[in-house]
């Protein structure tokens, strides 16, 4: 690279200029850590001069088969070493990950595979037949697939594929990596949910998810080599950029397919995991196991939430169990976590349900981001008095590239100069933020405007209940009325007037569920509750 020279004669170059790229991460940790362990599911671990051969040999064989640059190879698969290992051998060949949802239908499997111009699939036996009769409906040329087998001892499902161990097996393990010339190349191709028409392909750059995971180190304290479990879905805003980060520390991964409460316990107590992160449900999921699944351990453990609010309830329970949990809030397009609640010595004295209440906001911006806002509707910034509400936007290195194909909603997101998110939030004197709700999830009721969330935390404070879900219901005379949905604990009960009474206690009248559902909660794969198909629901009552 020759001088780009600024007017003091002085500017960028070799020696004081390479582009950032999470890749780094992993080069530099086979050198200072090739024989700590890196990757474990049962009994496949290996050590960072392994994962590094792995991960050299996965990119030369995706090189042989075609792969160039700016390609997009997908992978359908669970959170196991094939999908640590493609996190760092997809772009070490120049192309782009793209990681699919595992629960995703045929049909917008097929619509991503189209619009994302996948070469190759990497996938799990027990995502085949989906696979298979999504590229059959595909509109463009179908990718190649390689067949994935659980290193646990799963059997082949499909002999015809050529399979992923024989694939790396072709790989030469002195392949040069194909390193970012520019920071701001793709690096990952991630869809969003697509509650509402086709799901949007959100691109991440080289610099922001190499910045993330730096950011997250400082967010979360975290020390030379953590043990980290991978709860969070590696196809979810690629697993928060944790796998990323993990070489940065050190770090040992420990990959878990089956996300239940005995498996958690079990790494903890077994591995000495000391760091995870995942939605509230599974805290909840924690606190409520049976006495059978759970482990004791003498350590304390990190943990990252995020994808709903969690319940100051659920907050309250988790922690004297010997969890320290940090809320933490983000969406697809800023490469997952982008605030937290940064905790401070003043509140140290708060306790149960103060001290839950305080833990259960979005907070502020992580490094990596420019200080995060709430605007009205005119584009300006809304008082910092907790009350009036607005949209939460975002600045920084950790905002995607745009959508894929979609220079529309692009430009619609950035409008102003930020990205906006859809949600929305008060601001709190001391900067901190607290989302309110979802804009499509508040309930506008005889003109009077309900937080759902507002609503479900109260209910979750009640002993009976495991999950809630509070949505819209049409209503004659009040336009909307909220209409709870509840899961209640294993061994519990609670009757709908039960729960009317109990929030009629703690929230003002019109706040009340006016109707309650009884059942279990359709949830995404990440642990959100999926309230569209619960507004349809409440929509034909």
């Amino acid at each position: 690279m020759g001088w780009m020279a600024d007017e003091t004669g002085l500017g960028k170059c070799a020696a004081n200029f390479v582009p950032l790229t999470p890749l780094s991460f992993l080069q530099r940790a086979v050198q200072v850590y090739p024989d700590h362990t890196a990757v474990v599911y049962g009994p496949h671990r290996k050590t960072y001069a392994e994962y590094y051969d792995r991960v050299t040999r996965l990119a030369s064989a995706l090189e042989k088969l075609g792969v160039k640059p700016g390609d997009v190879v997908a992978t359908i698969l669970p959170n196991i070493p094939a999908q640590a290992e493609a996190h760092f051998g997809v772009p070490a060949c120049g192309a782009v990950l793209n990681t699919i949802n595992t629960r995703l239908d045929v049909d917008t499997i097929a619509y991503i595979l189209d619009h994302g111009e996948a070469k190759v699939v990497l996938c799990d036996p027990q995502f085949l037949p989906a696979l298979a009769a999504s590229i059959e409906q595909m509109d463009g040329p179908a990718p190649q697939v390689i067949e994935v087998a659980d290193v646990h001892g799963g059997a082949l499902a499909h002999g015809h594929y050529t399979e992923y161990e024989d694939l790396l097996a072709s790989g030469d393990p002195d392949f040069d990596w194909i390193l970012p010339q520019d920071e701001w190349e793709s690096l990952a191709l991630n869809y969003t949910s697509g509650t509402t028409g086709r799901p949007k392909g959100v691109v991440y750059h080289h610099r922001g998810a190499y910045l993330n995971a730096m950011g997250q180190v400082i967010s979360w304290r975290i020390v030379q080599h953590p043990v980290y479990l991978t709860i969070v879905p590696l196809f979810h805003c690629n697993g928060w950029c944790h796998t990323w980060m993990m070489p940065a520390v050190g770090g040992t991964l420990v990959c878990c397919r089956d996300i239940t409460a005995k498996n958690i316990f079990d790494a903890i107590a077994d591995e000495k995991v000391t760091h995870f992160g995942g939605a509230p449900i599974v805290l909840n999921t924690m606190i409520n196991a049976p006495a059978s699944d759970k482990r004791d351990f003498d350590h304390l453990v990190e943990v990252f939430t995020a994808g709903a609010p969690p319940a100051p309830a659920t907050l309250a329970k988790i922690e004297p169990m010997g969890f320290n949990v940090t809320h933490v809030y983000g969406l697809t397009e800023t490469y997952g976590p982008a605030t937290e609640c940064t905790w401070r010595s003043k509140w140290d004295h708060l306790q149960g349900d103060d001290r839950a209440a305080q833990k259960s906001r979005q907070g502020v911006a992580m490094p990596f981001m420019e200080p995060v806002d709430v605007w009205d509707d005119a584009g300006q910034p809304v008082p910092r008095d907790a009350e009036t509400k607005g949209e939460i936007v975002f600045r920084g290195n950790g905002v995607m590239k745009g959508y894929l194909k979609n220079p529309k909603a692009t430009a619609e997101a950035f409008a102003g100069g930020y990205f906006h998110s859809g949600d929305i939030a008060v601001m709190h004197p001391d900067n901190y933020v607290k989302i309110a709700d979802r804009a499509k999830d508040i309930i506008i009721s005889g003109g009077e405007n309900i937080s759902s969330v507002e609503v479900e935390s109260c209910l979750m404070g009640h002993d009976a209940v495991l999950l809630a879900a509070v949505v819209a219901k049409p209503d004659e005379k009040w336009g909307e009325v909220p209409c709870a949905f509840v899961e209640l604990k294993p061994g519990h009960d609670a009757t709908e007037a039960d729960l009317i009474a109990f929030t009629r206690e703690r929230l003002a009248g019109f706040k009340t569920p006016k109707k309650v559902v009884f059942q279990e909660l359709p949830k995404t794969s990440t642990g959100k509750i999926q309230k569209f198909e619960l507004r349809n629901l409440a929509r034909d009552m």
